[in-house]
């Protein structure tokens, strides 16, 4: 029996019956290295991914394996979505030591943390020149024994390398350095632009990611340049062309990744990647963040466009998030498994008869041609089903209509003949991606549903996954929360809490989100070089503390931090904020990254503040029509309401709303754009008006 049975990650209990002797990170196992004069092997993967598993099963369940690992080492597991920091730190170590690296990570240490070997995926034997865990267990032990000295020195200069490495002479986002402007941006899209895939989209070439984050940076640069030149701009040849090649690039990727099987035809939502570059065949693992950011990338791709596919993916993508994800509270889990029965993909795939015996000799052969379906198989002799090769009419309104039940019976029928193992432990950072997505998908469609997903889970970030001393944790799992939040915790939850807001107009979340801002600049702010670390000086120290500015699956902590400043200087006009904003805009450009975050900071922006007669706000119909209208005139704005319910909380947070008296009767628009504010109107005709005006 090893030390995982009474851990609550689903990744580590996966592991407790494994011959390994495993430790979670906990002092006690390194205290035991220290005692008994082990090497550390440390093994980071999480419960979904496909080789995590196949390794389990090769190597680390094999007594044989288990007892030679005894012998030799201290063996301790890690949930890198519980402990990104332990992640990040030594993912850092593994791409300076190979050049690369991913999932399962396998690192080994001395006692005191310091790595000096590094690997991914090990075969339980040497294999096609790669290490076995048996043989390289055998060299670790006699280096360990015969060559201390040369692996205690590799350690300690790898050690010295991350941490020269953590600040990289790069501006420190002092404020007289001057944030770059929209040329920067433009650079940006024409980088993308170089790895475009004009035929299949995305970027680069197989595997093919997602990347949502960067899609929807197409998607918010295009919508302001096209508005800043239709207010009378008068831009170069490459400022002209930029957002409709921005566009183009964004709505191809989203079409042809819908058309690809790495969205699922049945139930909704994408996979964690294409392992081909048409998008066709996935790892089959579903991730909450993904489906979150493809969600608002969909949602918002329907809104420049107005064509509905965008709108039905966005909203299948949130109806499985609702459907598979969503535990009792409102907390979302962290994904679904790539494996059913120990077999990649089977849950998803399907062979020609299977369909035509579920749907029958008349409907099944029609169905078979539209997915892509084929006696031969796309997928180990089975079929992935995908939209690739049939354009035209069936991705109309009437075309979705016609396979809707089409679609029900096999999604039944796939259910019933094996399950999915679903993570179900719930992580702050990833559930404020949700409540963005499910705010921001309802300021979009205006379904009620979506609104009420997003107040719920806003209601069980406070009620679980906040301690008694108004911090975040990290994860919540089993009606227990744990491990102290982390900046991607904060920032994450804020950006939701803004979200909500925005199309709420309550106080509440915006107090919130301003608190939990407040916490993040005290825990996690350099005050001497800018940035943001990724876990507190009062959390347990690793060997570095890193400040993460690359954008990778998911937008880094920073960039982040970064939108949410942005937004707190527009919603409240405090100095701090606006300082703060101003410094973290400059320390991101210099390293290249938080595009999202810098189309807000740097095109220009209005604010509206509506005060209203009576003691509560006008009907949230009202507000969401409204709100719908200014955003399609222009997206880069903030909306305030204040009424004589609100106007305290409004006060504390936001002070410039102090100077907005509540009128007797009706409502008063307080319209500003780019520093300029207009005399205030008392329609929406007016407000609507006067937005259409050319600043003079």
């Amino acid at each position: 029996m090893n030390h995982l049975h009474d851990e609550k990650s689903p990744y580590l209990l996966q592991h407790a019956e494994n011959a390994v002797d495993w430790y979670p990170w906990c002092q006690e196992a390194f205290e035991r290295a220290v005692r008994e004069d082990k090497p550390v092997f440390l093994s980071i993967g999480y419960s979904t991914c496909h080789w995590c598993h196949v390794m389990a099963h090769e190597s680390f369940e094999d007594p044989e394996v288990g007892a030679r690992m005894n012998q030799v080492f201290i063996s301790v597991k890690v949930d890198r979505e519980e402990r990104p920091d332990v992640d990040a730190v030594y993912m850092e170590a593994c791409q300076a030591m190979n050049g690369s690296g991913g999932w399962p990570l396998n690192v080994i240490l001395t006692p005191e943390k310091k790595p000096f070997f590094a690997a991914t995926y090990l075969p339980k034997n040497n294999r096609y020149g790669q290490w076995g865990l048996m043989e390289l267990t055998d060299e670790i032990q006699r280096l360990w024994n015969d060559e201390r000295e040369r692996i205690e020195e590799a350690g300690e200069q790898l050690t010295r390398w991350i941490r020269a490495g953590e600040e990289d002479g790069a501006s420190s986002g002092n404020d007289d350095q001057a944030v770059p402007g929209q040329e920067y941006l433009r650079h940006a899209v024409e980088e993308l632009r170089r790895s475009y895939d004009p035929v299949w989209g995305g970027f680069g070439k197989a595997p093919k990611f997602p990347m949502g984050h960067t899609l929807l940076f197409l998607l918010r640069f295009a919508d302001r340049e096209e508005a800043m030149q239709k207010a009378g701009g008068t831009p170069s040849d490459m400022e002209s062309t930029a957002y409709g090649e921005a566009a183009e690039m964004a709505l191809h990727t989203l079409e042809r990744m819908y058309r690809g099987g790495i969205y699922d035809h049945l139930g909704g939502g994408f996979s964690r990647y294409s392992t081909d570059e048409r998008w066709l065949v996935p790892h089959f693992e579903k991730m909450l963040y993904d489906n979150c950011l493809l969600a608002m990338a969909y949602a918002e791709a329907w809104k420049r466009t107005g064509e509905e596919l965008y709108r039905r993916v966005a909203e299948r993508t949130l109806d499985y998030m609702l459907r598979e994800l969503r535990l009792e509270g409102g907390g979302f889990a962290c994904g679904q498994d790539a494996d059913s029965d120990g077999e990649e993909g089977k849950f998803y795939v399907f062979t020609e008869e299977e369909i035509c015996s579920v749907l029958g000799e008349k409907r099944g052969p029609s169905f078979c041609r539209l997915y892509g379906v084929s006696r031969r198989g796309n997928f180990e002799g089975k079929n992935v089903l995908n939209r690739l090769n049939y354009e035209g009419e069936p991705d109309s309104v009437t075309a979705w209509a016609l396979d809707q039940e089409d679609r029900r019976l096999l999604y039944e029928y796939r259910a019933g003949r094996c399950s999915l193992h679903r993570d179900d432990k719930v992580l702050a950072s990833w559930n404020g991606m949700a409540l963005a997505a499910f705010s921001l998908a309802y300021g979009a469609t205006g379904q009620g549903k979506y609104l009420q997903a997003a107040r719920e889970l806003a209601r069980f970030l406070k009620e679980h996954m906040t301690d008694r001393r108004g911090r975040l944790f990290l994860r919540w799992k089993d009606g227990e929360g744990a491990i102290d939040g982390q900046l991607s915790d904060y920032s994450f939850c804020a950006w939701g809490l803004l979200e909500l807001y925005e199309v709420t107009a309550a106080a509440e979340y915006l107090e919130e989100a301003s608190r939990l801002m407040e916490l993040a600049c005290e825990l996690f702010m350099d005050e001497e070089r800018g940035g943001y670390f990724m876990y507190s000086q009062e959390a347990e120290q690793l060997i570095s503390r890193p400040k993460e500015a690359y954008d990778g699956a998911m937008p880094s902590g920073n960039s982040i931090v970064a939108l949410v400043l942005n937004r707190l200087a527009q919603l409240t006009g405090k100095t701090e904020w606006i300082q703060r904003a101003q410094r973290q805009n400059q320390w991101l450009t210099a390293r290249g990254s938080g595009l999202m975050a810098l189309v807000e900071a740097l095109y220009t922006s209005w604010q509206l503040i509506c005060v209203q007669a009576g003691e509560s706000a006008s009907d949230e119909q009202s507000l969401w029509e409204l709100r719908r209208e200014l955003r399609r005139r222009d997206e880069n704005g903030v909306i305030l309401v204040k009424n004589g319910e609100n106007e305290l909380a409004l006060a504390r947070v936001s002070p410039m709303t102090v100077n907005y008296p509540i009128p007797e009767e009706g409502v008063r628009y307080y319209y500003c754009r780019d520093g300029v504010c207009r005399a205030p109107v008392t329609t929406e005709e007016e407000l609507l008006e006067l937005m259409g005006r050319k600043e003079q």
